[in-house]
């Protein structure tokens, strides 16, 4: 179906044909840039105009003024903006320049100067169409009322089409390109600390015949050549697990991962995820080594290990306080739940107004619970630890703890942010715990386990002791870029498809 076109959209389609019959190619190959505008502006004095005698600047124009003999515009690249000066003679093609229109890509050649308002300009010598632009993009207008205020009209706020249309987002409001920057250093720094204690980066496989390593429901497809159902993966974890069997003493995975679920401001259906396990190493070696690891990286990312995010200033300097999960349950509470059967918790449930499936098992309804009425309460970081063998099926049972496991869950800022074990290595316990996910999974709980019978085989291989811990790098950006939806930290978010 062809697309209507509107006045603007015409008139820069006329305008691209004139350049054409002109004989100019609006999509040239390439263009020898030289410098970007921010090393220009810091950089270029006065007193000595020499630095800068010859330049090649290119970007988008974002604002633009004719008038008769001069015009200016101001071009805009990734590093920042800079003004552009055209004079008629001083370029041949001057004519051409009345067919070019804020959103067209330039490449401009001359040299540096100050205009006589005191803006650091380039005076063009040479202008190059490098891409024609054929529809209009959405200019934000800046004025002074009369108290002196800038009010800012027309900018490109509306949030869905702004995640919809992200390179006009980009194009528009460069600020949130800082947003993304960061997430980058905030990756390098994580693989950074890794790889300098020799921790090895690997791939694991995207299309499994088993989904595993979480409580979630998988996304299916089929294979034709197999014909076979394939499961997008949930985690990494259980063909991690396999490399430290096979004698790998520290492997780790940035990976995308994708559970077909909800979405919210925290959860998004593709989403990054990193996990590493350690040898010879247990959950509570894994505590200290997250909090060096965060402090590390907000130091590299922000120069701080002071975070704010909304209203909150958190700390993520070491140590983070610790609390085990029915002790939070009672603090926020006032209800033990200690040794409770599900008949018991769905009763405590319905006295604390929290609705639960009938047919919800001691873990689930434990942990509506946490969610309901302990999480948002977790501001500075704290490590929920010691969660009942139900809710853990790959965790090792705790050493004095009776029907509790290893395990930690980091929440900061009322958000679950890190999920961490002792590993649980003991082929028989861990074919008991699967079989029991089976059996939840047959009343009816989709979420639950399915057994894999290799890595069990890969258990009875024999795996050494191992702590394992994954991370949620959307939600740690979101953190360090003081974002409340994952939506702002993800270039390409999951939408509702438009009706066509």
């Amino acid at each position: 179906m062809t697309r209507e076109l509107n006045d603007q959209e015409l008139r820069r389609r006329e305008e691209l044909q004139h350049l054409i019959e002109q004989g100019v190619n609006p999509y040239p190959y390439t263009f020898d840039k030289t410098h970007d505008s921010t090393t220009i502006l810091a950089n270029f004095k006065d007193d000595a105009p020499e630095e800068f005698g010859t330049v090649a600047v290119a970007g988008r124009i974002m604002a633009l003024r004719r008038m008769g003999k001069a015009s200016f515009c101001h071009i805009q690249d990734a590093s920042g903006r800079i003004q552009a000066y055209f004079r008629t003679g001083d370029i041949p093609n001057y004519a051409d320049f009345k067919l070019y229109d804020i959103g067209d890509i330039i490449g401009v050649k001359g040299y540096v100067f100050r205009t006589k308002m005191g803006e650091i300009s380039v005076h063009a010598t040479e202008l190059t169409m490098l891409c024609k632009s054929l529809v209009p993009i959405p200019i934000a207008k800046e004025v002074e009322d009369e108290a002196g205020n800038k009010v800012m009209y027309d900018a490109f706020a509306d949030k869905e089409l702004r995640y919809r249309q992200r390179y006009k987002d980009l194009v528009v409001n460069p600020q949130i390109r800082d947003t993304f920057i960061k997430r980058s250093k905030i990756i390098t720094a994580m693989r950074r600390y890794f790889d300098d204690r020799g921790w090895l980066e690997v791939e694991t496989p995207i299309l499994q015949p088993l989904y595993g390593g979480a409580l979630a429901r998988p996304f299916t497809t089929h294979h034709n050549t197999l014909d076979t159902t394939l499961y997008l993966r949930i985690a990494d974890e259980l063909y991690l697990k396999r490399l430290i069997v096979g004698g790998f003493e520290g492997v780790y995975e940035i990976s995308k991962n994708f559970r077909n679920e909800g979405m919210d401001k925290t959860h998004n259906p593709e989403f990054t995820m990193m996990e590493i396990y350690v040898a010879y190493k247990d959950v509570y070696w894994m505590m200290e080594m997250v909090e060096n690891l965060l402090a590390h990286i907000a130091q590299t990312a922000l120069a701080s290990t002071d975070v704010t995010i909304g209203d909150h200033t958190v700390s993520l300097a070491p140590p983070f306080r610790r609390l085990p999960l029915l002790e939070s349950i009672q603090e926020y509470t006032g209800k033990d739940i200690s040794g409770m059967d599900a008949t018991a918790l769905h009763r405590v449930a319905k006295e604390l107004g929290i609705e639960v499936e009938p047919k919800a098992t001691a873990g689930k309804i434990i942990d509506e619970i946490f969610s309901e009425k302990v999480e948002h309460h977790l501001i500075q970081p704290t490590y929920i630890t010691d969660y009942p063998l139900e809710m853990s099926p790959l965790a090792k049972k705790h050493r004095s703890k009776e029907g509790l496991t290893e395990r930690f869950e980091l929440f900061i800022n009322g958000q679950e942010f890190a999920n961490a074990y002792s590993e649980l290595n003991d082929p028989i316990d861990q074919r008991n715990r699967l079989e029991e996910q089976s059996r939840f999974r047959a009343d009816g709980d989709d979420e639950a386990m399915t057994l894999d019978e290799d890595f069990l085989h890969a258990l009875e291989v024999g795996m050494p002791p191992t702590s394992g811990l994954g991370i949620g790098i959307d939600r740690l950006v979101m953190l360090l870029t003081n974002q409340d939806s994952i939506r702002d930290v993800l270039f390409f978010p999951q939408m509702k498809r438009l009706e066509s």
